[in-house]
């Protein structure tokens, strides 16, 4: 494997674009859509060579290297990290965003459904990470970060599968950090919100009044609005840079306030 810098400078350096992802290469899962798109393009703004996984990587920005990969998958996602590898001679940042919902209490899903949700949410991070160690632990700028969700934190109804999932994700985010520390990888992650993506855009479709909907799920964020990709995307690149060499272990909300903030109602 090789230590050479795509792009040229040292991590973090501004040469020669003056992006503080110069010279490093991300790999970004579920990237081909919605939050994982922002986060290709926050990644790549800042001078990072950007892979993008996905099922259906067909609609992902052409100049990202785009990989058919099936994170539930390991022969698939260890060959599409070795091709990354071999295309760019290096990994230096992995960003698991790939991820599936559902909904329900516990009575809502089959355990065939259970084994897919976890398996694509908990254990994909653990299959994508794995194959891309040999790399991280060349880089001498690696991080990791993994998509959570405001549902590891606080109770929502009709999504204890779902919440089970992210609650997971965030054991394993602290787990990967302890472990890895001293090899010089940062493990961190982020809690969206309800953010306005397409799998969102699903379930408003899908509702017998998708405005109501859209308000009642407005309205449980206290900012009072729906999360962009792209805020989720910023605190990404926050995690990731060479900038938070002294972050690790923890995560960031990007929730509008969701989970510490308790408003009065407006005009009380």
């Amino acid at each position: 494997m090789s230590g050479g810098q795509p792009g040229g400078g040292q991590p973090g350096s501004g040469q020669p674009g003056g992006g503080q992802l110069d010279g490093l290469v991300a790999v970004v899962t579920g990237g081909a859509s919605g939050i994982g798109a922002a986060i290709a393009h926050a990644l790549a703004d800042e001078g990072a060579e950007v892979a993008v996984f996905d099922l259906d990587p067909s609609g992902a920005d052409p100049r990202f290297a785009a990989f058919a990969a099936d994170i539930s998958d390991r022969t698939a996602v260890e060959r599409a990290v070795g091709e990354v590898g071999e295309r760019f001679g290096r990994i230096d940042i992995v960003v698991n965003n790939a991820g599936i919902g559902a909904q329900g209490d516990i009575s809502g899903n089959d355990d065939d459904e259970w084994a897919r949700v976890l398996s694509i949410n908990v254990t994909g991070i653990a299959r994508v990470t794995a194959a891309a160690l040999p790399w991280l632990r060349r880089s001498p700028a690696a991080a990791v970060c993994n998509t959570s969700s405001i549902a590891a934190t606080a109770g929502l109804p009709q999504r204890a599968l779902y919440s089970a999932s992210k609650g997971a994700v965030l054991s394993l985010t602290r787990a990967m950090a302890a472990d890895h520390l001293r090899e010089g990888i940062r493990v961190n992650a982020v809690n969206p919100g309800t953010a306005d993506t397409p799998w969102i855009g699903r379930l408003l479709s899908s509702a017998s009044d998708p405005a109501a909907e859209r308000a009642a799920l407005e309205a449980r964020q206290p900012h009072g609005r729906l999360v962009s990709a792209e805020e989720v995307a910023g605190a990404v690149l926050y995690l990731v840079s060479p900038a938070a060499g002294s972050t690790t272990g923890t995560y960031i909300e990007v929730d509008g306030g969701m989970s510490a903030l308790r408003l009065r109602p407006a005009g009380t």
